[in-house]
């Protein structure tokens, strides 16, 4: 197999239908932020990098808008944070809760130590494009939009690539190593036949906009208690809205309609009573079934999975995207030698999982206490919500009130670049 950018040649499969095959060194398939910033940093080793992305492009409503410091960072070692903060965005620097006792800030990231003491909030497809223009400087990187993969191509127990279909007709990338980095609904994922380990969480979300005035305040801000929970993100003339709701009961939420759910959020938010009349369909409204798992093993010979495709995240903290471009940087240092040399062993593969499975395992227990102990207690009809003791005396203490700050904004054991 050629390790040199991507070639093409034919072949006919058994029921004769002429299919183009391109044969390259690593082919990505996921166009997130995971994938995108994979892509990226092999390229720039001189890596041949396929990325194949199931959509047309990038503009898919209610994705993960939020680049927390740890990603800023690791685009600052790139040269390329400056650039990104000239595209309109919003930055987050504080998240509060506001309960029957008054406001109280549970982070304040404007304490953190770092050149970016705050979570950026960009539409997750003007940071694609961003991304992608600066791989498309690297000859060795290829974006394949539409490419919706249908198959793995095995030479005995190794995964050889890919077959996917786009404009219509089939087409297959032999690859030295193929990651899936295509997200919680992983297609890769499925193809292997791999069972997950999962929790379940008490919740899912409805995510929906309303328009946001000058002197709502900035930043995060939870309301949770009397059986709703509701967040609330700022995105310029918008909030973004997380409606939580028990786990399973969207059936019930929409049979209520739309004019309960209004009414329900202008209780929960009195700030936002003047302005529910905005959400007039469902349609306006994303369900966003959330779960936590994680595949026991992340690999076999000749494939990895990173991000959500690896390890499914709860939006608790909003750490999805930030884990997904760590798994990234972490697969590019280890990763990147042995895929210029030709030679991808599994213990390269079984090297990244190792990295990166102790943070995951870490945040993911995280995410289910503050699920089971503090969402959970707010959803119980009619009872009030207060913060848990133990958050209160943790940020009462100097030593530790920065620490749930530090934990969202880089997790836990964050990767950096190796040059």
């Amino acid at each position: 197999m050629s390790h040199n950018p991507v070639f093409v040649e034919e072949r006919r499969d058994k029921v004769e239908e002429v299919r183009e095959i391109r044969r390259t060194t690593c082919c990505v398939v996921g166009g997130g932020p995971g994938g995108v910033i994979l892509a990226l940093l092999l390229a720039r080793k001189g890596v041949a990098v396929e990325l194949l992305e199931a959509h047309d492009d990038f503009d898919r409503d209610f994705r993960g808008d939020t680049i927390h410091p740890s990603v800023m960072e690791l685009l600052d070692e790139l040269g390329l944070a400056e650039r990104l903060l000239t595209l309109r965005h919003t930055k987050i620097h504080t998240g509060t809760f506001m309960t029957p006792d008054g406001p109280v800030t549970v982070a304040d990231f404007r304490r953190l130590k770092t050149r970016f003491p705050y979570i950026m909030m960009i539409p997750q497809k003007d940071f694609l494009e961003f991304l992608v223009e600066e791989a498309r400087r690297y000859p060795s990187f290829h974006l394949t939009m539409g490419a919706r993969v249908e198959e793995l191509v095995r030479e005995g127990e190794a995964v050889v690539g890919v077959g996917y279909e786009s404009d219509g007709r089939a087409h297959e990338v032999r690859a030295l190593l193929t990651v899936g980095a295509d997200g919680r609904g992983s297609r890769v994922h499925h193809l292997t036949g791999f069972e997950p380990f999962k929790t379940s969480p008490p919740m899912d979300v409805l995510w929906f906009r309303l328009p946001r005035s000058e002197d709502d305040g900035e930043g995060l801000f939870a309301r949770f208690g009397g059986g709703t929970a509701v967040v609330m993100l700022d995105r310029l003339e918008e909030w973004q809205i997380g409606y939580v709701i028990l786990k399973g009961s969207y059936r019930q939420v929409r049979e209520e309609g739309i004019e309960a759910l209004r009414r329900k959020l202008a209780e929960a938010v009195p700030l936002l009573a003047g302005r529910v009349a905005h959400l007039k369909e469902w349609k306006q409204v994303a369900m966003l079934s959330v779960e936590s798992s994680r595949l026991p093993r992340w690999y076999l010979p000749g494939l990895l999975f990173i991000g959500d495709a690896a390890h499914v995240m709860s939006p608790v903290g909003g750490v999805g995207i930030n884990y997904a471009i760590q798994d990234a940087v972490a697969a590019a240092n280890v990763l990147s030698a042995p895929l210029l040399s030709g030679e991808v062993k599994t213990e390269h593969l079984r090297e990244v999982q190792r990295r990166r499975e102790w943070p995951t395992r870490v945040i993911q227990a995280i995410q289910t206490q503050l699920q089971n102990r503090v969402v959970a207690a707010a959803l119980k009809p009619g009872q009030q919500f207060n913060l848990p003791p133990f958050i209160r005396l943790l940020l009462r203490i100097p030593l530790l009130r920065d620490l749930p700050a530090r934990i969202i904004a880089f997790g836990v054991r964050p990767s950096h670049i190796e040059n």
